[in-house]
């Protein structure tokens, strides 16, 4: 049995697509053991044990910030890369694969310089620091966006997706728990999930925008933990049900379109399934990734695109009566977006990770 290190950290879009790969790859006919490494003090350092898979936890933190920040950043590569040589020394992997994140740069760089072959997933459209710094010695490159190919080396590059649409391809809708969130299945179900976009005055945004909106549709509102939308901001619209979090594997067989954000997770999953998009992308990310996350979609006709400094509620009434009221605008965005889809991405990952241990 081959033994797999996955190297990830900081932020769900980086942990979630590796936990997706290991899931994925613990079902395989050729199953591998599997371990990873990541930072200490974040949420990896939680997530993935409880996910059950075996961490181990460095320190380390990015190269962002002032002078004597990245002074410190640097002197904790040089610890982390240490660290991570000492785990890779005794675990013995046969393949070591990053998936972004500041800690899998040294992880990567160890494995490396120990002739340990190494891969790396990129999930976004614009690629991250940490992939830029071990991409030159990766035996493997894994893509999500055409994009990407004005960076890496086409030779050793595949574009195969992300891991999560393979786990939302796999997802079985759960009727009950739709029924518990006060929907009713015969309306078009319209999911919105903004993340950092909750803040009041979007949220009154949104309260105009879907004022009067055709009682056709029904609107599922998450706000998030650190967004609540105040008591009473949608009272008198009774098309619109609002919730801190849902479960959204358990609803994607429901819906009907979604507004979001481009996080490379989401896009995956939700082409995976051809669901119709708003996407208004986080002009607040690196290298405003979400925004050619999101136009490697609208060039495609696969999805709407609103920026936000173009949002408003009138943009965004218009786009919701184009997008979803409109039905054969409807579907011509859902089948261009399940074109756009990957829901193999993780076999074909783990089919390309075996040909790059045969060497």
């Amino acid at each position: 049995m081959k033994k797999i290190c996955l190297a990830t950290g900081g932020t769900g879009g980086h942990i979630y697509p590796a936990l997706a790969l290991a899931r994925e790859w613990e079902k395989d006919e050729e199953p591998a053991e599997l371990f990873f490494i990541g930072n200490d003090d974040r949420m990896e350092a939680r997530l993935i044990p409880e996910a059950g898979f075996p961490f181990f936890g460095l320190h380390s933190s990015g190269l962002e910030g002032s002078v004597w920040h990245k002074v410190k950043a640097v002197g904790q590569m040089g610890s982390a890369y240490a660290a991570a040589k000492k785990v890779l020394k005794r675990e013995k992997p046969d393949l070591v694969i990053g998936f972004g994140g500041y800690v899998s740069a040294p992880v990567l760089m160890a494995a490396q310089h120990m002739g340990i072959p190494t891969m790396i997933h990129e999930q976004n459209s614009v690629v991250g620091k940490a992939n830029k710094m071990v991409m030159k010695n990766a035996k493997g490159i894994v893509t999500c966006y055409e994009k990407c190919s004005e960076v890496f080396d086409p030779n050793k590059t595949r574009l195969l997706g992300n891991p999560r649409a393979t786990v939302a391809a796999h997802a079985q809708k759960d009727l009950d728990y739709f029924l518990s969130l006060g929907l009713d299945p015969q309306r078009k179900t319209i999911l919105i999930v903004m993340g950092s976009l909750g803040s009041s005055s979007v949220n009154e945004l949104m309260k105009s925008a879907l004022q009067g909106l055709d009682e056709s549709l029904q609107i599922l509102y998450v706000t998030g933990a650190q967004t609540a939308v105040e008591d009473g901001l949608f009272e008198g619209l009774s098309n619109v049900h609002v919730h801190p979090f849902v479960d959204t594997m358990r609803l994607y067989g429901f819906l009907d379109g979604m507004i979001c954000r481009a996080g490379a997770t989401t896009l995956a999953e939700a082409t995976a399934l051809g669901i119709p998009m708003i996407i208004i992308p986080s002009p607040y990310v690196a290298n405003n990734h979400q925004y050619y996350n999101a136009r490697m979609l609208t060039d495609k006709n696969a999805a709407l695109m609103i920026e936000e400094k173009d949002l408003n509620a009138q943009q965004l009434k218009k786009a919701i009566e184009q997008g979803f009221l409109n039905d054969k605008k409807r579907l011509e965005l859902a089948e261009n977006a399940k074109k756009a889809g990957r829901p193999q991405a993780a076999q074909d990952i783990i089919a390309f990770a075996r040909q790059v241990m045969e060497g």
